[in-house]
């Protein structure tokens, strides 16, 4: 072999030569084949050892097969791994010679030499067919487990079932570490298979990491990488705890705060090695142990602590440090527990998006910034990331403009800010404003009386500029032929002016943009008479009439014919204000998601609901993370926290087929429930997550409220293989009892009558508060499965405090306010023991979730919570003001609210008391 590797080299001086030596070795290996037929295993091994060499020069090897199936039989080490590594490489998972491999390979597992076991071991897990896991599925196992096999010989064992993915039982939690290191990959990817069917190792898993982080085991210093103990295993055993929600059980739980404080805490000591291999392993275990605690998003004083660990790695030194930190940040500025630390870094990370070199961590900065950002902080943000766009990289600068469209229309305090950060958006970057952004702000533009003036104003002097992008004529053409009139009185923007500045672009345009100006023209005809004249004749010049591009020829011969036979009135009413465009989703978040790709639903629609946001059109819609066909087990909206347990077959008869969500046994089969089901406690301070889930349907449900209107979009997912026939969801108000009135209004969009198996649609309900209500309103859903009615009313997360505006106050007013409020029909108290930790980042979290502004530096005692809002209804406007006293000792809590109206006093204090 060696001879032919130094002739193949270096004597060869073309591939010709090449080619020559090797097929002259291949006549003469396959004459030995041949013609000896008592070639000795030393001459066997020889020889397939150099065809695997030609083979890995990249020819083709059509014998020497059985030759190489022959040395397995081989009791010498050298000729059996020849053998294996030959079969490994050359023989096809359904060659007619699997049989007698197979049986050479059986034979080597009972020998039960180590050596050899291995090596029938790694050959099961090379050649990976199926063939090999159904004929070993149940030898593989019995060698993990035996108390006789050795270490090599388990681990071995362990990576070869994690190749064929074949059931495993699990190990002894005492075996060695190197056994335990292979086991967890293997045991990790069954989980993510099978999640129910190995719930039991969370509880092995965080006692062996346990004892990993505390140092106490005596059988780790074989395996301390530079003073870090386990390093892999803890890192593997952390991943593995990523496919479950926390741990049920409190001693469990317990110990597992304990372990990732402990890694916490370790973060901060002094290294003990300056070596880089020492803080790669140190790091590695970190940001997994911060991966997890993000994937709980459970306990808000470790989530603060991963923020600044993080927060101190935003100007380390090392570039890949960077960009996880900033990584990782974007994912804990969508927890309500931490997002308020991630905002503190926000300096830190403006100047990482203008001095970073590596252009993936400035995509990281964008990212985070992009994920931050409330309407506290809007205005800076957008302005950085406007005044990044300029030099940003080209491969990103799509992605930013989406970002900063979506972040420009969200948060908008007023409508001029947003007009003019798109088309500053167009001015900077025109080539990579999408359609989806201009499309987005003529339809924002169209909705709102209020700001079409000044965006006539804004586009007629932006088109003045010397050198204007095709995508401002877009925009600026539309806008002025909806609204010129607007902007007419002054002599400056007169119609003849308006009309002259847009056709000076005419001609440097693309056919689809002088479609649209020549749609402008007829407005104007229609919007200003005097221009009628000049404008005919732009439309009958034969270069419109006669045009090459039939678009436009249609065009032009259609309106001049318009303009000459239609009356001022028909003309009038042809060309009328385009309507305004109907709610619908926003088409930028949409692209920004797919531009994304999955999973990346959290970066972009971080499930927060910001009570200072003022989207506008009731903001940017949220779009269910996962519109593909989901399986039948699948989260499909992508609100849960864990993997969800695999769906029972679905029954084949009618009944039973509805569960209570919040009961486990089966809900009577009956048109409605006499008391339906209410939306889960979670939902009176969040606006996202799974409503209701049972064997056949799961519904979830993402919201939005600004003052007294509300959008709500629920996602219905069929979790069976079988269609649903005449699916129809309906919204049903409550009418308050005293009046009879109804006190919301839900106008029910349709949905398809028929859902698909495994897929999901999408309904939005507007919702309009008209007075002040205490009982949700209603979903009824009715369908049918297998032919069955099946039917189900539940009551909708929408409680009076969703209509909630926070409002600010200064003490002396508070206190003003609070004394005017003081007749016992206006107050409401309740004193109740807390049912969860007392940590003020959650009570804040909790308080801002349920609407109210929290005001500092009120009440004389500092641990006290006192917020204020008012409740926005069609009808008035009810004020509130709320006092929350923590007594830590006693773990109990007092709360007093206020408002003018006595019931609603109580039933917002009901509502509040069952968050803590």
């Amino acid at each position: 072999g060696r001879g032919l590797a130094k002739e193949s080299e270096g004597r060869c001086k073309s591939k010709e030569a090449e080619i020559k030596r090797i097929n002259k070795e291949l006549a003469n290996i396959r004459s030995k084949f041949k013609g000896d037929k008592a070639l000795d295993g030393y001459s066997k091994k020889k020889y397939v050892c150099k065809l695997l060499f030609i083979f890995l020069l990249g020819h083709d090897i059509d014998f020497g097969h059985m030759e190489a199936v022959n040395l397995l039989s081989s009791n010498k080490y050298t000729e059996k791994q020849i053998g294996y590594l030959f079969i490994s490489v050359l023989v096809n998972s359904n060659s007619e010679l699997i049989r007698l491999i197979n049986n050479a390979i059986k034979n080597d597992l009972a020998s039960r030499n180590p050596t050899f076991m291995c090596l029938a071991l790694h050959c099961i897990a090379n050649v990976g067919s199926r063939e090999m896991g159904e004929a070993f599925a149940a030898d593989i196992p019995r060698i993990l487990v035996a108390g006789d096999s050795m270490d090599s010989v388990k681990q071995s064992a362990a990576l070869c079932l994690l190749r064929l993915s074949s059931t495993w039982a699990l190990t002894c939690p005492s075996a060695p570490q190197g056994v335990v290191t292979a086991a967890v990959s293997l045991i990790t990817c069954l989980c993510k298979k099978n999640p129910d069917d190995f719930k039991t190792c969370i509880s092995l898993a965080v006692s062996r990491l346990s004892r990993i982080v505390s140092s106490a085991s005596t059988d780790l210093q074989d395996y301390t990488y530079y003073f870090v103990p386990a390093p892999w295993l803890s890192v593997k055993l952390l991943r593995l705890l990523q496919c479950y929600p926390p741990p049920e059980d409190a001693a469990v739980k317990g110990r597992l705060v304990e372990c990732l404080e402990t890694v916490l805490n370790k973060a901060q000591e002094p290294p003990k090695s300056k070596k880089v291999q020492h803080s790669n392993a140190k790091n590695a275990i970190l940001f997994e142990t911060i991966s997890l605690i993000i994937h709980y998003d459970s306990e808000p004083n470790l989530l603060v602590r991963a923020c600044n660990q993080l927060g101190q790695f935003l100007q380390h030194r090392e570039t890949n440090l960077r960009y996880l930190a900033l990584e990782s940040m974007c994912t804990l500025a969508s927890s309500e527990f931490s997002h308020e630390a991630v905002k503190t870094h926000i300096d830190t990370v403006i100047n990482a998006l203008k001095t970073e070199r590596d252009v993936s961590v400035r995509q990281r900065a964008a990212d985070l910034l992009y994920a931050m950002c409330d309407r506290s902080n809007a205005k800076q943000i957008v302005s950085e990331m406007l005044r990044y766009l300029e030099t940003a990289d080209y491969a990103i600068r799509e992605e930013i403009v989406l970002k900063v469209a979506i972040l420009a229309e969200k948060y908008a305090v007023d409508y001029s800010w947003y007009v003019d950060t798109i088309l500053n958006l167009i001015r900077i970057a025109g080539d990579y404003v999408s359609e989806e952004v201009w499309y987005r702000v003529l339809q924002i533009v169209t909705n709102r009386d209020d700001v079409q003036g000044y965006a006539a104003k804004t586009v007629f002097e932006a088109l003045q500029a010397p050198a204007c992008h095709e995508n401002m004529v877009k925009v600026g053409g539309y806008i002025l032929g909806e609204f010129g009139n607007l902007i007419a009185g002054d002599p400056r923007s007169s119609p003849p002016v308006q009309f002259s500045l847009l056709h000076s672009k005419f001609h440097l345009c693309s056919v689809a943009t002088r479609a649209l100006l020549l749609s402008t023209y007829i407005k104007f005809i229609n919007l200003f008479p005097e221009t009628k004249a000049t404008i005919q004749g732009v439309l009958r010049a034969g270069s419109q009439l006669r045009n090459a591009d039939v678009e436009l020829q249609q065009r032009a011969v259609e309106y001049l014919t318009l303009s000459s036979v239609a009356s001022t009135d028909v003309l009038a009413t042809v060309l009328e204000e385009m309507p305004p465009f109907p709610e619908r989703e926003s088409s930028i978040l949409a692209k920004l998601k797919r531009k994304k790709g999955p999973g990346a639903g959290s970066a972009l629609d971080d499930g927060r609901r910001d009570p200072s946001s003022n989207d506008i059109n009731g903001g940017v819609e949220p779009t269910p993370s996962t519109v593909s066909t989901p399986s039948p087990s699948a989260d499909l909206l992508g609100l849960r926290a864990a993997p969800p347990p695999a769906a029972p077959p679905a029954p084949s008869g009618a009944g039973n087929l509805l569960v209570d969500v919040f009961s486990d046994g089966p809900a009577a089969q009956a048109p409605c429930h006499p008391e339906p089901p209410a939306a889960p406690p979670r939902f009176v301070c969040k606006n996202n997550g799974v409503l209701f889930e049972n064997q056949l349907l799961q519904i979830g449900v993402k919201s939005e409220f600004r003052q007294n209107l509300g959008r709500m979009y629920l996602f219905y997912g069929n979790k069976t293989s079988v269609q649903f026939q005449n699916f129809s969801p309906t919204g049903l108000s409550c009418v308050t009892r005293a009046t009879h009135f109804a006190s919301l209004r839900l106008p029910t969009k349709r949905v398809a009558a028929q859902v698909d198996g495994g897929a999901q649609v999408q309904q939005v309900l507007n919702i309009e508060c008209l007075r002040d209500f205490l009982t949700p309103p209603l979903l009824s859903v009715r369908f049918r499965y297998g032919g069955a009615p099946q039917s189900l009313t539940l009551k909708l997360p929408v409680t009076i405090n969703k209509f909630f505006q926070p409002t600010e106050m200064a003490a002396q007013d508070f206190f003003q306010r609070w004394k005017q409020l003081s007749l016992p029909q206006q107050e409401a108290q309740k004193i109740f023991k807390a049912n969860h930790p007392m940590d003020a980042e959650v009570t804040k979290a909790k308080l801002l979730g349920f609407g109210s502004a929290l005001l500092d530096n009120v009440d004389p005692n500092p641990e006290n919570f006192v917020g204020a809002g008012i409740i926005q209804t069609k009808a008035l406007q009810v004020g509130c003001l709320l006092r929350l006293e923590p007594n830590a000792q006693a773990q109990m809590y007092r709360l007093t609210l206020r408002t003018s109206k006595e019931p609603v006093s109580r039933h917002l204090c009901e509502l509040l008391a069952q968050q803590f």
